[in-house]
């Protein structure tokens, strides 16, 4: 018999992403952009230093068929942010798929981003095998407990390169709720940003990645 904690946990987390999905939705595709280009509409930057690189390429075996977004430079935290976002409740849901690095593979996804240095992150890496949710306050990242559990790093899961998956956070007041290929994986509470912010799209250090497919939305 289940645990009367645990069954209200599960009966919370379903009501929170019951009401978090009354969002209205954005598809972004880069097809508009010339290939080899940065993509439109997006403002590339970085954490810390080095130099990305984020260019639209054709490819034909990416979940659209048609063009994926690539970063293929090399910094501490490659970012790149949607400009016409501003976002408090919502969600930001990507395809990805890690194909290089020696140092890390790893593909994230960025809310209430008030900068380059501000903002929330939750990434999957292919050579941890792991999903991890952080804070990145004034440059520095941080990772947080998950609800119900004191310390630790995320959650191990595989993430297989060259492979494409689904990463999505859904985020509501100081409530973030992670899932990992359709599946809810963990939850975070943090309150060290409150207000809405721009959505982005991530990686690190040596990380090739390839993004298709990116959804996002706000609560109506």
């Amino acid at each position: 018999m289940r645990h009367p904690t645990a069954r209200w946990a599960i009966i919370a987390a379903t009501f929170f992403l019951l009401e978090i999905n009354d969002m209205s939705n954005h598809a972004i595709s880069f097809e508009g952009t010339q290939i080899g280009a940065a993509p439109e509409g997006w403002t590339a930057t970085l954490t810390g230093s080095g130099d990305p690189k984020w260019t639209v390429e054709s490819d034909r075996t990416a979940p659209s068929k048609l063009t994926v977004l690539k970063q293929s430079g090399r910094a501490t935290y490659p970012l790149i942010l949607k400009n016409d976002t501003n976002i408090k409740d919502g969600f930001v849901e990507v395809k990805f798929k890690a194909i290089a690095g020696s140092q890390d593979r790893a593909a994230g996804v960025v809310w209430r981003a008030k900068d380059a240095n501000n903002y929330y992150v939750t990434r999957a890496n292919a050579l941890e095998d792991n999903v991890v949710l952080y804070k990145t306050v004034n440059g520095t990242r941080s990772p947080l407990d998950i609800v119900g559990r004191k310390g630790g790093y995320g959650i191990d899961i595989p993430v297989p390169a060259n492979t494409w998956h689904t990463l999505r956070v859904d985020f509501k007041g100081s409530r973030f709720s992670v899932s990992f290929n359709g599946k809810p994986s963990f939850e975070v509470e943090d309150s060290t940003f409150t207000g809405a912010g721009k959505v982005g799209l991530w990686t690190k250090a040596d990380s090739v990645t390839l993004f298709d497919e990116v959804t996002y939305g706000g609560a109506k």
